[in-house]
């Protein structure tokens, strides 16, 4: 009577044995005897207490892998690149994937050191970080060939950080900041050498405004001039005693202007109250002497050359005798 229970109980456990759970993306190796027998997918699955048992579980996920490599570039540069490997186990190809292969991560790693460690050194390091794409290529087809006949997959490849030496960074900082201020010092002086030529051509544009305006003036000054000459004229003033006349006027409309300005600095030579009736006097006395210079040398014989190179004098009819 006591066997009986035990044999339930026994039984129990073997019966509960018998029942396996396969979680999704999972594969579950079922060996008998030590030998290979299924490959379970998942859901609840069945198999003989004692006689199988559960050798493995594949992931069959999409799995990440990152490789962290040192190498020398091709201008002596040691830098740090970090590769990320993302593959996943064929589903079809489970059973390689877990007999053909114990450490898979270690097979990936040596491939990614090696297609690494073969590509970099043909670079300079300008280069490595220009053609990174080129190098994780390389690497997936690297690992592609090698890890499909053991039932993995490449998804892709990645050169995520590429990390030279720290003065070699600094270096690079250096060289950076160098040419950024040289690019800022062209661009000064682009926009200086603009200041320049703006504010130059705006002086000659004020320089020309600032002739034809003088011009104009003094333009407007000799019309004025030639109407008041020709006003004094009408009255019975001639043109040398009108001009006196206007000088002195302006002469007193100056020593007017000086004085109504209280900050003049100018002295206007000879100031005196008798300077103006001289001006006139002089003025007048300098036309009437001018006037006579002119007739007499109208009146001079004017001196001809005959052809046998004696000077004769050659009187105007309209003089005297």
């Amino acid at each position: 009577m006591v066997v009986l229970p035990i044999l339930l109980v026994v039984g129990f456990f073997l019966l509960l044995a018998s029942f396996f759970t396969v979680k999704q993306q999972t594969a579950v190796i079922v060996e008998r005897f030590g030998k290979f027998n299924s490959i379970r997918q998942s859901g609840l699955q069945i198999k003989i207490p004692v006689f199988d048992r559960i050798a493995g579980r594949v992931n069959l996920r999409i799995q990440q892998l990152d490789v962290i490599i040192e190498t020398k570039t091709k201008d002596n540069v040691f830098v740090k690149m970090k590769v990320s490997v993302q593959f996943k186990v064929l589903q079809e190809k489970v059973y390689d994937a877990f007999y053909k292969l114990e450490y898979p991560h270690d097979q990936i790693t040596s491939y990614v050191f090696d297609v690494v460690r073969a590509e970099v050194p043909k670079l300079i390091l300008d280069d490595v970080f220009e053609r990174k794409d080129d190098i994780a290529i390389a690497v997936k087809r690297e690992l592609n060939e090698a890890m499909t006949t053991y039932g993995y997959e490449i998804i892709n490849t990645l050169v995520t950080d590429i990390d030279p030496d720290i003065q070699v960074k600094n270096a690079m900082n250096r060289i950076n900041a160098a040419d950024r201020e040289k690019t800022a010092a062209e661009y000064e002086a682009e926009a200086q050498r603009i200041r320049i030529v703006a504010k130059a051509k705006a002086e000659a544009e004020s320089k020309r405004l600032q002739g034809q305006g003088i011009a104009d003036q003094r333009r407007e000054i000799a019309r004025g001039l030639v109407e008041s000459v020709e006003v004094l004229n009408n009255v019975g003033i001639n043109s040398q005693e009108a001009s006196a006349l206007i000088v002195v006027t302006q002469h007193y409309d100056t020593l007017q202007a000086i004085g109504a300005d209280t900050n003049s600095n100018l002295i206007l030579l000879p100031n005196s109250p008798q300077a103006g009736s001289d001006m006139l006097n002089n003025m007048v006395a300098s036309f009437t002497a001018s006037n006579q210079i002119g007739e007499t040398m109208k009146n001079q014989p004017k001196r001809t050359k005959k052809k046998d190179d004696h000077t004769s004098l050659d009187f105007n009819p309209s003089d005297p005798e």
